[in-house]
């Protein structure tokens, strides 16, 4: 089942996604606190989800994107096995610069009320995250056009992923983050669609790199927030968001097919 979208409709389709993104943001919180429901379900939800996303979508698109960048250079460079991993060594980049992130963010005291917040490691551990939420609503519009309904699941995935990155910071710099932080992450997600409307992006060898930089980080941040030891999470819940997404997207593959 495809359904032809211009580009224009695309457009307003992801700035909608993207507001969708910005409230779920804004809201993280309120929805991780939700009356008669442990904030323990909803993030265990939230990553299972989460997690079911990156092993059956995620991981394939990098994939994808490795052959569309073996094409886009065939005229110019030889195919060579070294080339063939040239994506999967952007997507690592992009998860060794959060991972450094986050290390470097345990080492200045977190989870000390404040008094270990230190500005510079906070600005730079959120402008990593605003360059993040930008990549995503960058290249949303080339998403709907791609296909609408991976577009939507790809929203909800991210959108509850939020939930989890928002849980990590907020426990990183209690003060800062609630002051400052999900004001600016909300804008960059607008601000993604504005340079994605002003400068859409044309070229697959682009598009293709954004999205294993971007993958890399979303590895790292869904299993940071979801599998470590010492998380108070319900692993029943974890298993029905992964079970849901996962049913959710076989059947969209099918329809697509």
């Amino acid at each position: 089942m495809d359904l032809q979208i211009s580009t224009t409709q695309s457009l307003w389709i992801a700035l909608g996604l993207g507001v969708v993104l910005a409230a779920l943001h804004l809201g993280a919180p309120h929805i991780r606190k939700l009356p008669l429901v442990p904030e323990r379900y909803t993030a265990s939800f939230a990553g299972g989800l989460a997690v079911a996303y990156v092993f059956l979508h995620l991981l394939p698109e990098i994939a994808e994107g490795n052959e569309a960048v073996g094409e886009a250079l065939s005229d110019v460079l030889d195919p060579t096995p070294l080339l063939e991993l040239g994506i999967f060594l952007v997507a690592l980049a992009g998860f060794t610069v959060f991972y450094g992130l986050e290390r470097l963010a345990r080492r200045q005291g977190p989870n000390r009320r404040g008094s270990g917040e230190s500005p510079g490691v906070y600005w730079l551990h959120l402008g990593s995250f605003l360059i993040y939420n930008g990549l995503i609503t960058y290249t949303m519009a080339l998403r709907v056009r791609t296909g609408l309904l991976f577009a939507v699941l790809f929203t909800v995935a991210m959108g509850l992923h939020f939930i989890l990155t928002d849980r990590g910071l907020e426990e990183h710099y209690p003060h800062r983050f609630r002051a400052t932080g999900r004001v600016l992450l909300a804008a960059a997600l607008l601000t993604g669609w504005v340079l994605g409307a002003i400068a859409a992006p044309t070229s697959t060898l682009l598009v293709s790199l954004l999205t294993a930089l971007l993958g890399g980080s979303i590895l790292l941040n869904v299993f940071k927030e979801e599998i470590p030891a010492d998380r108070d999470s319900s692993f029943g819940w974890f298993c029905v968001g992964l079970v849901l997404y996962a049913g959710l997207l076989t059947i969209i593959t099918a329809m697509q097919g």
